[in-house]
């Protein structure tokens, strides 16, 4: 008796509000026009899912599913209102697939009744407004059940500010983020684009109106690295590379004179067979592979990359073949020279021969993580040493961009070292 009072007194205050639904402020669109849900597409659907009702978008009691905007996003403002009754659980998925769990797939804004007892021991990052089990909101500013609470979301780059009720609870550079639990579980919380999403979980009703973006998407620049990232690549010449002498286990064996003579044959090999063309790295398909001039251990790594029809390469990590480059139905991605461990990727993401293709590469210790085109392609697999097979990968090594005979471009190489796990 007394939850039905409670889920009456929400809907009249529902009800009575919807007048108060104000035109967007000026550089931002509405995403809801009060009647339907075009513009949205839902998965999940549990129970009604979401419905248009009196200038309202409900997750009913009983119901839930993920509402999804059509189009995708990178960086925005995001504007909306939100009424939670007791006990309910929804939240907001950024830059996030379709596919998935949106909290571990991309990431998720917690739109909670933090307050009911059911929710007495989160983690700290479960709370309303948290970045889900990744940054912690400062508590205070939510209502009461039953009360609309106004929310910003700012997504900019890798810099997430949450804002409710005036109050600023999230103010977060995510590149600063080192906990090894949160790159093992939420491996995509660091996406640049996707669908922005509500994520609804029965029982308990949920409320939004006045939902507006503003997007801020803006062109890249080429060979510019984006905060946080330091460019590999300048788009000029070939500062920062250097021609490949053998492998990790020869070099080690060399004296350091022998190691400078070869070195030396190398970059000049190199300097025959790799030119900067409009700004892109050209490999005519003759010499051998493209080396950084220093070592990493931990990094998250961004690259550009194209093929000819029939074309073949690689990256290797930490002077380790090597997440693999070429014109086949398995697609690239894959970790080729595994044996124990997943060598394929989950799915062909490639774009088609003679087409830019893009690589985030995330690799801690010995764990490799590869999304190709926007697609996780390789989720967290071991990478084996192909060099030693009794021991595992090198925990510093270089990075080199694989030749196989045939031509190659790279550009927009960007790298950001991560320590202090």
């Amino acid at each position: 008796m007394i939850r039905r009072v409670i889920l009456a007194a929400c809907l009249a205050a529902i009800l009575m509000s919807t007048a108060c639904a104000a035109e967007p402020e000026p550089g931002f669109v509405s995403l809801f026009d009060g009647k339907t849900l075009k513009g949205w597409q839902l998965s999940g659907k549990h129970g009604e899912g979401y419905v248009a009702r009196d200038g309202v978008l409900l997750c009913p009691a009983g119901s839930g599913g993920n509402l999804f905007t059509i189009r995708q996003y990178s960086d925005f403002v995001l504007r909306f209102d939100v009424l939670l009754t007791k006990g309910a659980n929804n939240g907001v998925g950024i830059r996030t697939p379709i596919e998935g769990t949106s909290s571990y797939t991309a990431m998720e804004i917690q739109l909670l009744d933090d307050g009911d007892a059911q929710y007495a021991n989160l983690h700290p990052a479960q709370y309303c407004g948290s970045v889900y089990k990744t940054v912690a909101a400062k508590r205070g500013s939510l209502k009461k059940p039953g009360e609309w609470n106004a929310m910003e979301i700012s997504a900019i780059g890798r810099h997430m500010k949450v804002t409710m009720n005036g109050k600023v609870i999230v103010n977060a550079d995510l590149n600063k983020v080192m906990s090894p639990e949160v790159f093992a579980e939420h491996r995509g919380f660091l996406r640049d684009r996707g669908y922005i999403g509500f994520l609804g979980h029965p029982p308990a009703e949920v409320a939004f109106r006045n939902i507006r973006i503003k997007d801020l998407s803006r062109p890249e620049k080429e060979n510019t690295p984006p905060p946080g990232f330091k460019a590999l690549f300048n788009g000029k010449d070939l500062k920062g590379w250097k021609g490949l002498v053998s492998s990790p286990p020869e070099r080690a064996k060399m004296s350091a004179d022998a190691l400078a003579a070869e070195q030396k044959k190398a970059d000049e090999q190199m300097r025959a067979h790799w030119k900067v063309v409009d700004g892109a790295l050209e490999y005519d398909g003759g010499g051998n592979s493209l080396c950084t001039a220093r070592d990493y251990a931990d990094f998250e790594m961004l690259v550009d990359w194209k093929i000819d029809a029939g074309g073949d390469s690689g990256i290797y990590l930490r002077g380790s073949p090597q997440v693999q480059i070429w014109d086949d139905r398995v697609g690239s991605g894959g970790l080729y020279n595994n044996q124990k461990n997943p060598s394929k990727p989950i799915e062909n993401a490639d774009n088609k021969p003679g087409q830019w293709n893009r690589f985030r590469i995330l690799m801690l210790g010995e764990k490799v993580s590869v999304w190709l085109n926007g697609k996780l392609v390789v989720d967290h697999v071991t990478m084996e040493n192909y060099r030693e097979r009794d021991k595992p990968i090198y925990p510093s090594e270089q990075i080199e961009l694989q030749h196989h005979n045939s031509k190659l471009w790279f550009k927009n190489i960007y790298i950001r070292e991560i320590a202090g796990k």
